[in-house]
């Protein structure tokens, strides 16, 4: 059996580690990552890099490569491509299993304004302070970009692209970060304010902490939702045991 893992996040990574750790009995396993991070950590298997050309070319890719199973292990915010994985997996026939690492919920001491998109963030923001920690990724600043007056302090893996407001420096660095490092952060460049997506997940929470120790006010972009029907699950292990259950129902059995 063929399996395709729409990657890019470490529950993509972990997935691909298990299904390796099964060979040579396991499955064929390919992840494909957008390409959009110059460095990946790549995981094991075959790889492919790039897009498909929209749900009609996942669709035929999965065709093509003879898929047995697709797994949406992508970002929490790919909205557009877990759109297009479930209408492609309806089209071919596959069944499809979308892995999402639970979102944060808010605990005791958190100020939580939520904002349903970045727009409505940017909204926000001049209310809320003026020396802000942008964590939403590289992608999304042009709505900052009209906000004039405050500072931005932006986070990002690789160096944003496109307009950005006017006021802004651009920190490049990858996770898991520590919470002493985002307390010191917080500090240093003296934030009143931080942004960030609902990622979910140990490897960003720790500015979490840090704003609620120092009572700052935290803007969370709320996930978009997975396509109705679909199944979703929280684990790597709980999408490797699906894979095993769908390949035990497909083996013929032994008399």
């Amino acid at each position: 059996m063929h399996v395709l893992i729409l990657g890019g996040t470490t529950e993509a990574r972990r997935l691909a580690e298990l299904l390796a750790a099964g060979q040579p009995a396991g499955p064929r396993v390919t992840t494909s990552l957008a390409g959009r991070v110059s460095a990946p950590r790549t995981p094991p298997g075959e790889v492919r890099v790039g897009g498909f050309g929209g749900a009609e070319g996942l669709a035929a890719w999965l065709r093509e490569h003879a898929v047995g199973l697709l797994v949406d292990a992508t970002h929490p915010f790919a909205g557009t491509i877990t759109r297009n994985a479930a209408h492609a997996a309806a089209t071919a026939g596959v069944p499809l299993l979308v892995l999402r690492r639970p979102g944060w919920r808010p605990v005791e001491g958190d100020v939580w304004h939520e904002a349903g998109s970045l727009a409505e963030a940017a909204a926000l923001l001049p209310a809320l302070g003026r020396r802000v920690f942008l964590t939403t990724g590289r992608t999304g600043l042009a709505v900052f970009a009209p906000l004039a007056d405050p500072w931005f302090l932006v986070r990002s893996v690789d160096a944003p692209e496109g307009p950005r407001p006017p006021r802004t420096e651009v920190l490049l660095d990858r996770g898991p970060f520590t919470l002493d490092g985002e307390r010191e952060l917080l500090r240093r460049h003296r934030i009143d304010v931080l942004v960030t997506k609902d990622s979910g997940g140990a490897a960003t929470a720790p500015k979490l902490t840090a704003a609620r120790e120092a009572r700052l006010p935290v803007v969370v972009v709320r996930r978009p939702p997975v396509p109705e029907g679909v199944r979703v699950v929280a684990e790597p292990g709980q999408a490797a045991r699906w894979v095993a259950e769908a390949r035990a129902r497909r083996s013929p059995r032994r008399p």
